[in-house]
């Protein structure tokens, strides 16, 4: 036998590492978590390049309405209620740290359990943010709606209430943009059909408006 030859037919008689499966299994995820990353960088650098103005406009819009006196009322379901309150917590709190400013009036209607269930028991799901909207919301103040579809029928009945009475609507979509984005008075559409990469940009997009609203009222 050939030295060549016996080499590898001693390779082959070589036992497979006990851990061979989890390092293949392991490589496969490290790649798909890389590329999930570079999906999110490729999205944030389009959002950099088109929108930019048009969050700089959006958080204009709520910082006159903060100066003015008016408040924010912010919805949206699962992720996107997540955010919505993330947003307010911000707002009332502050974003940074060394920020010395005052509190800000914002509030997630998403988060009192006992009003949403109440609203969805007695006037069905659809009415959950709306009928809030009715009780909390005053000409002057805003409404940011945030949806990764635009097609909530609770999220877009809020915005239909709030023009209602006079407040700003502003909406934070996805995909094609949906109804809601036809019916709020602003709108940015994030350019993604992913849900997961709409909701990164919606929080990027919160954090940067409270950024520049709290710089206001410093």
């Amino acid at each position: 036998m050939s030295v060549l030859l016996k080499a590898k037919t001693e390779q082959a008689r070589m036992p497979v590492p006990p851990n061979f499966k989890h390092m293949v299994k392991r490589s496969k995820q490290i790649s798909i978590a890389q590329s999930q990353i570079e999906e999110s960088i490729a999205l944030k650098q389009k959002i950099k390049s088109e929108l930019a103005e048009k969050v700089v406009e959006l958080a204009e819009i709520l910082n006159s309405c903060l100066k003015k006196g008016g408040k924010i009322l912010l919805c949206g379901n699962g992720g996107s209620a997540a955010d919505a309150q993330h947003i307010a917590g911000e707002l009332v709190v502050r974003l940074k740290s060394s920020s010395k400013r005052k509190a800000l009036p914002a509030i997630a209607l998403t988060v009192n359990s006992s009003v949403l269930t109440a609203a969805a028991n007695d006037f069905g799901f659809e009415k959950v943010f709306s009928r809030q909207v009715e009780a909390l919301g005053k000409k002057g103040d805003s409404l940011l709606a945030l949806s990764t579809s635009g097609e909530s029928s609770n999220v877009n009945l809020a915005i239909k209430t709030a023009r209602k009475i006079g407040m700003k609507t502003l909406a934070l979509s996805g995909k094609n943009g949906g109804e809601m984005t036809r019916i709020a008075g602003f709108s940015i559409i994030v350019p993604s059909c992913e849900t997961q990469r709409i909701q990164e940009v919606h929080i990027l997009i919160g954090h940067i408006i409270c950024d520049l609203i709290e710089r206001n009222f410093e």
